[in-house]
Formats: C-alpha cells, structure tokens, sequence
C-alpha cells in the first residue's frame, strides 16, 4: 500500500533517518514503493532469497541485517515467520510437541530443555495451566531480533507483528499456515506458510539487553494513525 509505504517513510524523515532496512523484505514491494515516493531515501532490503531482479538499481540487498547508522532498521512481520518450538501442559509438565512433517499428525515429545524452560518461566509461564494449554517457545525470536538491534549503531527498530504480552498470551497458542492467503490446515511440508503470533515483550527485552536505550509497545493502529494515515 502507498500509504503504508508513506507512513514508514515519515518515520524515517520526522527521525532524521537517511537509510531503511527492510528486514524481511519479500520481494521488495515496501522497498520499490519507497523508492518511488522518495528517490533519495536510502533503501536496502535483507532477505534469505535473491535481490529480485526488477528492483531500483538504488536498492541494497543482502541475506543478513547490515551493520550501519542513521537508519530505520523495519521489519514488518518478520518476527512470527520464525519457526519456534511449542509445548503442551501435561500431567507431568510441559512436553514438546512433535509434528509428523508429510501429514501434521501430532505426539507429544520430551519436555523442553533448560534454556526453554527458563524463558517459558519468565515470559509464558504455566504454572496454572492445565493439561491441553500451549505455549510458543520465543526464544530464536528474542535472538533474531537482538541481534537485528545490535547491527543498529544508531537510529530506530521497529518491529510490526501480530503479538500478545505476558497479561494476554493465548491458552492455546497461535499456530497457524497460509497458502496463498487463504487460511490452511498446519502441515509443516512446505506448501504452506506457518505463522505464530509474537512475544513483543520478551522480544523489546532481548532489545535492550543488545543495546536498545528505549521501548514503546504500541498498536499498528495508533502508529499509523501518528503518521497521517486514516481509515478513509
């Protein structure tokens, strides 16, 4: 949408940022409407597949997240794509869920290890669950994003996701595929796209702890709405 590319773009200029880098860019859509309503603005695009081929000669690309400054590191639902694992309470404790990756039939696993309970301890703790309830193990997703914010010398990261803090996290967890934009049964064969809502709160912690000097956990809706864009 333009006018999400425009809001993204105010961002950067009402910061005084030069350079946005894409994290997650796709096939750079964000990226080439951003070059098109703002020639000058410095662009590059971090993604696992190729630069596509068709992007303005003025966009960067590369696999891993740049070191640089004076810029708005964005990645926009980039942080759910992250495959983490989840578990389900049990009598005896919370088991891994193990999922069979031609059928997406389920078993439990063995409990999860000690660096995985810790996190679930601190950020979706179970205590008070009862067997069936789920949780989504954040931990990579706290890494990826420490180490995105670390490669930020200087400037803003944002990070845009469907996500749920401590006081909301979902009893049942949030797994779910796509294929297509359609809504799709969970068959982890790669015919579809998996998705897990995000953690944002353990995620802005793990941002500090790499550096980042302030946090502000907002919705999508008030953001935009800051940045001149309205429903009409």
């Amino acid at each position: 949408s333009p006018f999400f590319a425009a809001a993204v773009r105010a961002l950067a200029r009402v910061a005084g940022l030069d350079l946005v880098v894409d994290v997650g860019a796709g096939r750079g859509e964000l990226l080439r409407t951003l070059h098109a309503i703002d020639p000058d603005l410095g662009l590059h695009g971090v993604e696992v597949v190729d630069r596509p081929p068709d992007l303005p000669e003025a966009v960067s690309w590369s696999s891993d997240p740049p070191k640089c400054s004076n810029a708005l590191l964005f990645a926009n639902e980039w942080l759910d794509a992250i495959g983490v694992d989840v578990v389900e309470q049990t009598e005896d404790g919370p088991r891994l869920v193990e999922v069979d990756p031609a059928t997406g039939e389920e078993r439990l696993g063995a409990p999860p290890n000690a660096r995985d309970s810790a996190w679930l301890d601190r950020w979706w703790p179970l205590t008070a669950a009862e067997p069936g309830d789920r949780a989504e193990i954040g931990g990579p997703r706290d890494d990826a994003w420490a180490t995105a914010v670390g490669h930020l010398r200087s400037g803003l990261a944002v990070a845009v996701d469907y996500g749920h803090d401590r006081a909301s996290r979902p009893p049942y967890g949030t797994l779910t595929a796509y294929r297509d934009g359609v809504q799709v049964p969970v068959v982890p064969d790669g015919s579809c796209d998996l998705s897990m809502h995000v953690a944002l709160d353990a995620c802005a912690a793990a941002g500090e702890c790499a550096g980042a000097t302030r946090t502000l956990l907002t919705t999508q809706r008030t953001a935009l709405r800051a940045l001149g864009v309205r429903g009409a």
